[in-house]
Parts: C-alpha cells; sequence; structure tokens
C-alpha cells in the first residue's frame, strides 16, 4: 500500500488496526474519533484529530490517503463505510497484521481486520468490515458474513457459515459444517454443536439458546 491511512476510530479497534498498519510499516496520516476527549492527542505517535465525517480531512481520500473504518459498534461501521462509499468514493483498505497468516488462496472482502498470529485457511471466504481477533483461526471452506466479529483465539471449523453482523465471543469453538445465522451472538469459550438460527444468542459447552 503506497499511499498513508486515515483510521475513523481511535479506541479499542483502532488501536488494534493502527497495531496492525504499523505493524507493515505503513504510515498512518491520523486517526479520527468523534469523543472528545481523544482528540488533539496521540496513539502509538500518530495524532488523533478531528470527528469521523471531518470533510476536511475525509477529502484527502482517494488519490491520497487509503481509509480504514474502526469504530466499535457494528451499526457504526457499516454506516461509516456506506457514507465513505456514497460522498468519497472510498473503499476501506484491510488491516492485516504482519504477524496473522492469510492464506493467498483465501477471499477477502474490504475493511476488514485481521488480528495478530490469526490464521485464515486456504479457500476461506470473509466477507466486509470483519474484526478476526487475534490468535483466531478461520478454516477452510468456512464462510463469514459482512460486519461479523470473531474474538481474540475463536476457531471457526471448516465448512463453518456465518452471517452477517454475527458476534462470536473469544474462545469460542464452532465445530465443522455449522451455520451461525445473521446477527446470532455466541458466547466467549462457548463450543457450538448445533446450527444457531438468526438473531439468538447461545452458550456453553455444548452452547445453548440463552
Amino acid at each position: 500500500m503506497e499511499n498513508p491511512v486515515i483510521i475513523l476510530g481511535a479506541q479499542t479497534v483502532g488501536t488494534a488496526a493502527l497495531d496492525a498498519f504499523l505493524s507493515n510499516d505503513i504510515v498512518v496520516y491520523c486517526l479520527l474519533d468523534d469523543d472528545k476527549k481523544l482528540q488533539n492527542s496521540e496513539l502509538l505517535d500518530v495524532p488523533v484529530m478531528g470527528n469521523t465525517d471531518d470533510g476536511e480531512l475525509l477529502k484527502l481520500l482517494g488519490k491520497k490517503c487509503e481509509v480504514f473504518v474502526a469504530t466499535e459498534d457494528t451499526a457504526s461501521r457499516r454506516s461509516l463505510t456506506q457514507m465513505l462509499r456514497s460522498e468519497y468514493e472510498a473503499v476501506p483498505v484491510n488491516a492485516i497484521h504482519q504477524r496473522a497468516s492469510v492464506s493467498m488462496h483465501a477471499t477477502l472482502g474490504h475493511g476488514n481486520y485481521i488480528g495478530p498470529n490469526a490464521v485464515v485457511a486456504a479457500t476461506a471466504t470473509l466477507g466486509d468490515g470483519i474484526l478476526v481477533g487475534g490468535n483466531a483461526v478461520v478454516e477452510a471452506k468456512a464462510t463469514v458474513g459482512d460486519y461479523t466479529q470473531i474474538g481474540t483465539g475463536a476457531q471457526i471449523g471448516a465448512e463453518v457459515t456465518i452471517g452477517s453482523q454475527a458476534f462470536i465471543g473469544p474462545g469460542a469453538v464452532v465445530v465443522a459444517g455449522i451455520k451461525i445465522g445473521d446477527k446470532a451472538r455466541v458466547g466467549a469459550g462457548s463450543v457450538v454443536v448445533a446450527d444457531v438460527p438468526n438473531g439468538q444468542t447461545v452458550f456453553g459447552n455444548p452452547a445453548v439458546k440463552v
């Protein structure tokens, strides 16, 4: 990536994304965050400047700067990404940590974060705006829908299908072939051995509805 990056969001996800870019010696121009307490400060020696809708800075997108959306809230990530596409014709880049292992035979969309020591295997498919925590594993032929979050150390088995905007908690295990619905939630450390419908929350070993 030749151009510097502007990161929208300077909190937990923003810090992780910044670390991922810096691990690859990619220049981060600045971070933007709507929390005024964070503005005019620095994060890992990179300035936190204005709001996430700062028109003057976002004008740099395209020829001069790339962008990554790193807000915590899924709805916010979606709306900011849609704003960038419609108003600035900008598509967020992926933030893949230098210590992550992403197969050249995996398929990734745009605006994904892949944390340190995470593994995305050959033939796995990730959509857009997905957060994959450190040490998580997405195995072969698994499919992960847009804006899903996969927690640190989670294990997504082969041929698993995860819908959009789902949440897989840290350390959870989804065994091979399982289907997780849109906006479903899997609690931390759970072991999922049966399909989870849209919008359902499951927890435990084996995971059951809560």
